[in-house]
């Protein structure tokens, strides 16, 4: 019981950490790139210019993280979406599942905090809060939606390619440019629910929160469909994580675990093809 305890809490310390660094790093770009009082917005005038920039970099720290100690202790997920979806396609255990999303949502907490040493450049930015656009709610959550579907997807293509899996983290850089470049009018590009969480509880901006829920796990709904067509529903990841696949310290991340939808699937192939 103590051996299983520590092994759990590595794992979700990790997550921790991992979701912390993230929305520090990330979140600072933010900052950096559009608060008016930095110098980045007069050298770079184009708002849609610094979106791609602010995205490719926020995807290169979720990157980096997947290939640095996090990644190699507990995956990397750093975001509730990830995980649940590893959880649905039977690769991750459901309370790993849990405590994967909780170390997310308080990571987040955490890791907003240093953003409050930025002082006016932060708070003129409401702490890189992602913020509703002027379109409504229903274009921010078709938005979120349809982000979260495209990471969903590129995602467990990648991990389900042995010869694109080594390549995962480099997915994020150029796959964030183009979210926030397309969608951040729209939502501000979450796609990840433990992001969002941070600064809404630290700088109290839960206009839209919802946003940030809901549309993710719509997209990832859609994603995780998307992946049952023909040519896609045969791809397969052997372990919940992002890099170091090889490599699963506490034994928790690549165990076989049996789904309702993929047990009722199996017995539905299996009568199609039992003879008469």
């Amino acid at each position: 019981m103590g051996v299983a305890r520590v092994k759990y809490g590595r794992l979700f310390l990790s997550e921790l950490v991992g979701t912390a660094l993230l929305v520090a790093i990330g979140c600072s770009f933010v900052v950096v790139d559009f608060a008016p009082q930095s110098p980045i917005p007069h050298l770079l005038a184009s708002a849609a210019l610094r979106r791609a920039l602010t995205g490719f970099l926020f995807g290169t720290t979720g990157g980096l993280i997947a290939l640095s100690p996090v990644g190699h202790e507990s995956g990397a997920h750093i975001n509730p979406i990830v995980s649940l979806a590893f959880w649905l396609r039977g690769t991750l255990k459901f309370p790993v599942t849990i405590g994967y999303v909780a170390a997310q949502m308080a990571g987040a907490v955490l890791g907003t905090l240093p953003l409050l040493l930025w002082g006016r450049l932060a708070a003129s930015v409401h702490l890189a809060a992602t913020t509703m656009g002027p379109l409504g709610p229903v274009a921010a959550v078709s938005g979120e939606a349809g982000a979260t579907a495209m990471l969903t997807v590129g995602l467990f293509v990648f991990l389900g390619h042995r010869r694109l899996r080594r390549y995962t983290p480099g997915l994020f850089p150029l796959l964030y440019a183009f979210l926030v470049w397309i969608e951040a009018p729209l939502s501000g590009t979450s796609t990840n629910p433990a992001r969002s969480f941070g600064p809404a509880l630290v700088g109290g901006i839960w206009r839209g929160f919802w946003v940030d829920v809901c549309g993710p796990l719509a997209g990832m709904t859609l994603g995780l469909l998307l992946l049952r067509l023909p040519g896609l529903r045969t791809l397969r990841e052997d372990v919940a994580k992002l890099y170091h696949f090889h490599r699963d310290p506490s034994g928790l991340l690549s165990r076989p675990v049996k789904t309702l939808a993929g047990e009722l699937e199996r017995a539905w192939t299996g009568s199609r093809h039992r003879p008469d």
